[in-house]
């Protein structure tokens, strides 16, 4: 529809509104529809023409980048029932930020669903959402459809054929079935990725890492990303492979680091060596061990000083400084051996208390076992309840009631609600979030009835999480 004819049909409009016919107003080709009938009826057929110009011949024409999608992949899991997504969406308005609304995807998904896309979607940049969610993934970052996810193998000669997030998915599973076919497609494939890409890819390679991963890694020394190069060295120190080798000098990395920390003794019968941070003399200084601890490996560090991992772990200071602790525990985790870690692990869950809490820096890398026999451990103490929120890689849905009660958990949550302490309640929204996301169905339901009791509202926004997972039964 041209102006002139946008301004014909504004003057028809004009007629009706002050009760007036338009009938000589209107163009000819509509005149024609309309002139057989009584002047009623030829209103009336103007006035549907016009509404049908209205709402079709005026509606804004759609830009030219516009792209029509591919439909919305089918997950593998059944959606989440109907009944429960006003639950759902109540936990995820309460979720104050990606990594608390990342554990209400992860619980849903734990439970055999999946959520509706209207209620939740991941980005495209997404590589912490379960993995049925892969093909949605693919679909974000899909705009131009011509990409196909497949659910066939994984191989070098369809891998153009897997978006990316599909592609990591079955390069892990492949990693924890058949390692050295998955390392020979990152080997072959991985090298005309782009550095991220590659970099996520290496990254794979820490399941079911072992020998024969060696010669590759120690190939991407030469890579032309240095993150790359930095991954693939951490991931052979994790199989006991040094570094390059330093010069002992002042610029070596490693003699750098050793310097920040001293060597002593203790014990007057059996004198045993130990490690401790030395007392620093400005933050600049504080700064820079901060900053080999991240780049160095553990290995590469034990070896300085003459000792295996487990002997330079063992003879730690924990507790001297719990900002370097944490530092220590991090290297660990991104370059120490697997019974390096376990070894750290189980000497700190034995060692009880505060020193416990460095476990919660090795979680990643721990079995669930470990990772279970920490939190019940966290929980039976009550003295560090707020470090539960830093826990990472652990399990959904396992703790149950009776972990909740052989400890000091549940008198200190009842204490809690019943008093007026806005900032202990603050804690308590946050304990609350993290045991709905760790109880099984029913300690939910009995945690719910128990702070209720306590004087917590029915209808508390801390409960969300919790609702939903007294809920949520499988399929």
């Amino acid at each position: 529809m041209n102006e002139i004819e946008q301004t014909g049909l504004a003057t028809m409009r004009d007629c009706w509104i002050t009760g007036g016919t338009s009938f000589e107003l209107a163009p000819a080709a509509w005149k024609d529809i309309a002139a057989g009938a009584n002047p009623d009826e030829r209103e009336r057929r103007l006035l549907a023409i016009a509404a049908q110009a209205l709402e079709i011949a005026l509606r804004p024409a759609a830009p030219k980048t516009l792209k029509r999608r591919p439909p919305l992949p089918e997950l593998a899991l059944p959606m989440l029932p109907e009944r429960l997504r006003p639950l759902l969406r109540a936990a995820l308005k309460h979720a104050a930020d990606a990594r608390s609304k990342s554990r209400v995807v992860a619980l849903v998904a734990s439970r055999g669903f999946v959520l509706h896309p209207m209620d939740w979607m991941p980005a495209a940049s997404d590589q912490t959402s379960p993995d049925v969610y892969a093909p949605w993934i693919d679909w974000q970052a899909g705009v131009d459809g011509e990409k196909h996810t497949s659910r066939e193998q994984l191989t070098a000669q369809n891998w153009d054929e897997f978006y990316p997030a599909a592609r990591r998915t079955a390069l892990a599973d492949m990693r924890r079935t058949a390692p050295a076919l998955a390392r020979q497609l990152i080997e072959t494939k991985g090298a005309s990725e782009p550095a991220e890409v590659r970099l996520a890819l290496i990254a794979l390679m820490h399941f079911a890492l072992g020998p024969d991963d060696v010669p590759f890694l120690k190939s991407l020394s030469a890579d032309r990303s240095g993150k790359v190069r930095e991954l693939a060295g951490r991931l052979l120190a994790r199989l006991g492979q040094h570094g390059k080798p330093g010069d002992g000098g002042p610029e070596d990395p490693i003699s750098e680091l050793a310097a920040f920390i001293t060597e002593g003794k203790s014990g007057f019968i059996r004198r045993r060596t130990t490690y401790a941070p030395t007392k620093l003399k400005s933050p600049a200084q504080e700064r820079r061990r901060a900053e080999l601890f991240e780049t160095c490996n553990l290995v590469d560090l034990a070896d300085r000083f003459g000792v295996s991992e487990s002997d330079f772990i063992g003879a730690w200071q924990f507790g001297a400084d719990n900002n370097v602790d944490i530092l220590v525990a991090r290297m660990v985790a991104a370059s120490g051996s697997d019974a390096a870690v376990t070894h750290m692990a189980d000497t700190l869950v034995a060692e009880g208390g505060k020193p416990a809490l460095f476990v919660l820096h090795l979680m990643p890398r721990l079995d669930s076992r470990r990772q279970r026999v920490l939190i019940r451990l966290i929980l039976k103490d009550t003295q560090y309840l707020g470090a539960l929120s830093l826990a990472e890689g652990v399990e959904a849905g396992w703790l149950d009631w009776a972990d909740l009660t052989n400890g000091k958990t549940l008198p200190a949550l009842r204490t809690a609600v019943a008093g007026n302490d806005d900032a202990v309640k603050r804690g308590v929204d946050q304990l609350l979030e993290t045991l709905g996301f760790l109880a099984t169905a029913e300690a939910a339901e009995k945690l719910i009835g128990d702070v209720v009791a306590a004087g917590m509202a029915p209808a508390a926004p801390s409960l969300a999480l919790l609702r939903l997972n007294a809920c949520l039964t499988r399929p």
